[in-house]
C-alpha cells in the first residue's frame, strides 16, 4: 500500500525526459540512415531516411508526455501545494507567451498548431516538481543517457554507417570518422555526453566501479564525438561545479595561517602562468600565429562559425523586416531554406537572433528577460544542488551561441537541458517553501 501511495505522490514525470531521449534513438534505429549523407538528405540531394512508423510514435508519445503532465499538475494542485517558485513559473509562462503564442498568432507568417503548446504544458508540470520527486527523476534521466551511450558505442562495429559520420573532414582530428551514435547528429551526441558526465557528478551511482565504468564511456564518447561547442561547455561546466563544490574550503585554507600550502601552491602556479605568457609574448611571433590560423581551413571556420555567420546575415535581415512580432513559427521550414538556398539551415543557430526574427522585438525582450531570470535563480541554489544549477545555465548559454536549445514550439532533445533546469531550480525552490511533512534529503551531493 505504501510502495502504492509513494507512486501516486511522485507519479510518472520521471519518464518524460527519458522519454524524449528514447524516441529520438528510436527515430536514429528506424531510419537506417548513412551519417555521411546527412547533409546530403537536408539539401534535397539524396531520400529521407526516417520510417514511416515515426509519426504514429510520436502521437503516442505526445499523448503519454501530456497525460503525465496533466497528472502532475492536477495532482499538485489538487492537493494544494504551492508553486515552488512563482517568479520562475511567471517568467516561463511569460516566455512562452512572447516567443510562440505571439508570433504564431499575429507574426508575418501566421501558423497555430496544437504542437505548440506542449512545451508549455510540459514546462508547466516541470515547474511543480518538489524536492520529493527530483531524485527519482535525475536518476532516470541520467540512467537513460547513459543507456543510450553504450548503445553508440557497441553499435560501431555492427553498424557503423548508422553511428560514424565517416565524411566529417572539420574536426581536430584528421581521418578519425565522427561519433553521432544513436543522437540525431554528432553535436547532439556531444551534448548527450555532457549531460551525462555532469548527472553523474552531480548524483553519482551507488557503485565505485559502476562510476568509474560510467566516467570512461561518457568521456570517450565526448571525446569521438568532436564537436568543440560540447568540448568547451563540458570544460567550463566543470570548473563551475568544481568552484561552487570546493571554492569556499580553498578560500578557508588560503586565509587559515596555520596551513601555508595552499597558499604556497597558489603562489607558485600564478608565477609559472605569469613566466609563460611572459616568455610567448617575447620570444613568440603571436600575430603571425594568429594569422597563420586564420588562413587555414579550420581558422576559416572559426572565423565564420563554420558558415553560421551567413545563416546570422539571413536571421537578422528576417528581424529588420518583421520586427514587432517577427516572421512566424514557420521560419527554417523547408520552403524558407528552398528559398534562401540555405538547406542546412533548420535554424538560426543562435538563440538570440532565431528568436529575434521568429518571433521579433518582442519574443527578444521575452528572452532576455527569461535568461535573466535563469541566471538568477542559478546563482541563488548553486550551493543547494551542488553546482549543477549553476553549470546547466553555462551550458545552456554557451549552446544558445551556436544553437537554439531554448526554443519552445514543440518538444525534442532541443528542450532537454532546458527543461532540467527548470526542475533543478523547481525542485531547490521547493526546499524552501514550507510542506506538511518532513522534507527528505536534497538529490544532489552538496558542499559540506
Amino acid at each position: 500500500m505504501s510502495r502504492m501511495k509513494l507512486l501516486r505522490d511522485n507519479g510518472y514525470f520521471n519518464w518524460a525526459l527519458p522519454l524524449m531521449l528514447a524516441f529520438a534513438a528510436v527515430d536514429v534505429l528506424l531510419s537506417g540512415r548513412d551519417l555521411s549523407m546527412m547533409f546530403a538528405e537536408l539539401a534535397g540531394m539524396a531520400d529521407s531516411s526516417r520510417s514511416a512508423l515515426m509519426p504514429w510514435l510520436q502521437r503516442a508519445l505526445s499523448v503519454v508526455l501530456l497525460l503525465a503532465s496533466i497528472e502532475r499538475i492536477s495532482y499538485h494542485f489538487a492537493h494544494h501545494r504551492p508553486v515552488p517558485s512563482l517568479p520562475l513559473a511567471w517568467a516561463y509562462i511569460a516566455y512562452w507567451v512572447c516567443t510562440v503564442a505571439a508570433p504564431a498568432l499575429f507574426g508575418a507568417h501566421r501558423l497555430v498548431s496544437h504542437e505548440y503548446t506542449y512545451a508549455l504544458v510540459i514546462g508547466l508540470a516541470a515547474l511543480l516538481v518538489t524536492t520529493q520527486e527530483i531524485g527519482k527523476i535525475v536518476d532516470t534521466v541520467r540512467s537513460m543517457f547513459f543507456a543510450l551511450l553504450l548503445l553508440s558505442v557497441l553499435l560501431v562495429p555492427v553498424w557503423p554507417s548508422l553511428v560514424l559520420d565517416s565524411s566529417y573532414t572539420q574536426g581536430l582530428l584528421p581521418g578519425v570518422p565522427r561519433l553521432g551514435g544513436v543522437a540525431p547528429h554528432p553535436v547532439a551526441m556531444g551534448m548527450y555526453a555532457q549531460m551525462a558526465l555532469l548527472l553523474l557528478w552531480a548524483r553519482p551511482y551507488a557503485s565505485r566501479w559502476v562510476n568509474v565504468l560510467a566516467w570512461v564511456l561518457g568521456l570517450g564518447v565526448l571525446f569521438f564525438a568532436q564537436s568543440k561547442t560540447a568540448w568547451i561547455a563540458f570544460f567550463l561546466c566543470s570548473v563551475t561545479m568544481f568552484l561552487v563544490r570546493n571554492a569556499p574550503t580553498m578560500w578557508k585554507r588560503l586565509a587559515d595561517p596555520r596551513d601555508n600550502s595552499m597558499g604556497i601552491a597558489v603562489c607558485l602556479g600564478v608565477m609559472v602562468v605569469g613566466v609563460a605568457v611572459l616568455a610567448l609574448a617575447l620570444f613568440g611571433d603571436v600575430g603571425g600565429a594568429v594569422d597563420n590560423f586564420v588562413n587555414t581551413d579550420q581558422g576559416a571556420q572559426l572565423m565564420t562559425m563554420t558558415g553560421r555567420d551567413q545563416i546570422w546575415a539571413v536571421a537578422r535581415e528576417e528581424w529588420h523586416e518583421n520586427p514587432v512580432f517577427g516572421y512566424g513559427p514557420s521560419l527554417w521550414d523547408d520552403d524558407f531554406r528552398r528559398s534562401i538556398s540555405m538547406p542546412n539551415a533548420t535554424s538560426a543557430h543562435n538563440q538570440f537572433l532565431d528568436t529575434a526574427a521568429r518571433s521579433g522585438t518582442v519574443g527578444a525582450v521575452g528572452l532576455v528577460f527569461y535568461a535573466f531570470v535563469l541566471m538568477v535563480m542559478s546563482i541563488r541554489y548553486a550551493r543547494a544542488t551542488g553546482g549543477f544549477s549553476l553549470a546547466l545555465f553555462v551550458s545552456l548559454a554557451l549552446l544558445s551561441i551556436s544553437e537554439v536549445p531554448l526554443i519552445l514550439f514543440g518538444y525534442g532533445t532541443e528542450l532537454l537541458a532546458h527543461l532540467l533546469l527548470v526542475i533543478t531550480l523547481a525542485s531547490a525552490a521547493a526546499s524552501r517553501v514550507p510542506a506538511t511533512r518532513t522534507q527528505p534529503r536534497p538529490a544532489y551531493r552538496t558542499v559540506p
